[in-house]
C-alpha cells in the first residue's frame, strides 16, 4: 500500500521536514571554500540534508558539479585512491578518449595508469603500476583541486562513511598527507573545492575530527540538531490527512516522545499505521504499528546485545538508570562495575561498538533511540 510517509530513501522538496538552519549553515559553509563535516547516527537525515542544501545552493544561482563516492567497502589507501580517481575524472569526463587524456595529463608522473579493460567493465578508470608511495597519494588526493582549477568548474566532493579510513593501513599516514594536501592548496583551489566527510560512526568519526583534530581549522562539523515537535506534529498529521485519516496529538505527542524526534522512525511507524489503519487511528492500531516496527528492528538490537560481556550490560543499564558518576564508589558498587579502571574499558568498548556516545559535558547518550526503548521495555524490564 502507498503512503506519504517516507521513511526509506533520501528525501527533498515537501518531504524534507525541518533542518533549514542546518542547510543554511552548510551553504554558508561550502560558500566560503571551507570543508563539512556531518557525523550522526545511520537514518538521521544526513543524506536528505545534504541533497536538499545542494538543491537550495543551486537555486539561488551557484554553479557546481559533485563527486559522490562511500567508504564503506575500502580497506586500504590504494583502494581509496582508485575510487577518488575514478570518481572525480568520471564528473569532468564523457568518452573514453576523455578519461585517458585527463589520467595522462593529471597522473602521468605517478604510479597510477589508465586501465582500459576496468574501465570497460566499469569497475575503475586507474590501476596501479607499482606499490602505493606517498608521493602516489597527494596526487590523488590534490587531482580534484588540480581538475578543479584548470577547468574553473566548482567541485564539491563528497565521501560517505569517511570513518572506515581509519580502517585502512597506516590510517594515520594517511590522514597526515590528506591534512598536508589541504593545507598546502592555493586559495584559488580551495575556492574551486571543497570536501563533504560524512561518517554515521560517530565516535570513530570523533576520532579524525575531535580527539585527534585531523583537517583543524580546515573543517566545519554541521550537527543534525533533534527537529522541532510543531514540524514533526504538522507533518504527521497532515500527511494522514491526505490518505483520509484522524490521528490524536496525544498519539503523535506519545510517539515522538518515544522516538526522541527521530524523523526515520517517526516516519516509519507512520506508514506502518497508515496500512494498518482506516478513518480515525485509535490506540490499538498505535501500540500494534509500534510492535510491528520493534519486530522488524528487533533481530538486530538482539544480536548487539549478544555481542555485549556482562560488564558492559551492567554499566549500560547504569546509563539507563541515569547514572552519570561511572566512576563513584556507590555506582560501582551498585552496579558490579569492579574498578574505575574497568569503567574506563567498558565505556570505550560502548563507544567503538557505536551504542553510547558522550556529550561536549560528558553525558553519556544512547545512540539509537529505539533501540533505548527496546531495551527499556524489553530487555531490562525498566
Amino acid at each position: 500500500m502507498e503512503t506519504t510517509f517516507t521513511y526509506d530513501k533520501t528525501v527533498t522538496g515537501r518531504d524534507f521536514i525541518g533542518r533549514k538552519a542546518e542547510c543554511k549553515q552548510m551553504s554558508d559553509i561550502l560558500s566560503r571554500g571551507l570543508n563539512v563535516s556531518i557525523y550522526e547516527p545511520a537514518k538521521t537525515g544526513k543524506n536528505s540534508l545534504i541533497c536538499q542544501t545542494l538543491i537550495d545552493m543551486r537555486s539561488s544561482g551557484m554553479s557546481f558539479r559533485t563527486a559522490e563516492f562511500s567508504l564503506l567497502n575500502i580497506r586500504s589507501m590504494a583502494d581509496y585512491c582508485l575510487r577518488l580517481i575514478s570518481t572525480v575524472v568520471g564528473v569532468f569526463a564523457n568518452t573514453p578518449e576523455e578519461h585517458r587524456a585527463i589520467v595522462q595529463e593529471f597522473l602521468g608522473d605517478s604510479s597510477f595508469a589508465y586501465d582500459e579493460q576496468a574501465f570497460a567493465r566499469r569497475t575503475s578508470l586507474v590501476c596501479l603500476k607499482d606499490d602505493l608511495k606517498a608521493s602516489d597519494l597527494r596526487v590523488a588526493l590534490s587531482l580534484p583541486y588540480r581538475l578543479a582549477e584548470k577547468t574553473g568548474v566548482r567541485l564539491l566532493v563528497i565521501v560517505h562513511e569517511f570513518q572506515n579510513i581509519l580502517l585502512n593501513e597506516g590510517p594515520d599516514t594517511m590522514l597526515n598527507i590528506f591534512e598536508e594536501v589541504v593545507r598546502k592548496t592555493g586559495a584559488r583551489q580551495r575556492e574551486l573545492c571543497s570536501w563533504i566527510w560524512v561518517g554515521s560512526s560517530v565516535n570513530a568519526m570523533k576520532v579524525i575530527f575531535e580527539q585527534k583534530r585531523y583537517f583543524y581549522r580546515m573543517v566545519e562539523r554541521v550537527k543534525l540538531k533533534p527537529l522541532e515537535y510543531r514540524e514533526i506534529e504538522n507533518h504527521i498529521i497532515k500527511g494522514f490527512l491526505v490518505s483520509g485519516k484522524v490521528i490524536d496529538k496525544e498519539y503523535v505527542e506519545r510517539v515522538c516522545s518515544i522516538l526522541q524526534n527521530n524523523i526515520y522512525y517517526i516516519n516509519h511507524f507512520a506508514a506502518i499505521c497508515d496500512g494498518l489503519s482506516r478513518g480515525y487511528i485509535v490506540a490499538p492500531v498505535v501500540d500494534e504499528s509500534l510492535k510491528t516496527m520493534l519486530a522488524i528492528h528487533e533481530p538486530r538490537f538482539v544480536a548487539s546485545m549478544n555481542e555485549l560481556t556482562t560488564f558492559q550490560l551492567f554499566l549500560l543499564r547504569a546509563i539507563l538508570d541515569g547514572e552519570t558518576m561511572f566512576s563513584s564508589a556507590d555506582v560501582i558498587s551498585r552496579y558490579n562495575l569492579n574498578s574505575s579502571a574497568n569503567v574506563r574499558r567498558l565505556k570505550d568498548a560502548l563507544c567503538k561498538k557505536e551504542i553510547i556516545t558522550f556529550t561536549e559535558n560528558d553525558v553519556a547518550v544512547i545512540l539509537d533511540p529505539l533501540f533505548e526503548y527496546w531495551m527499556r521495555k524489553y530487555y531490562f524490564n525498566i
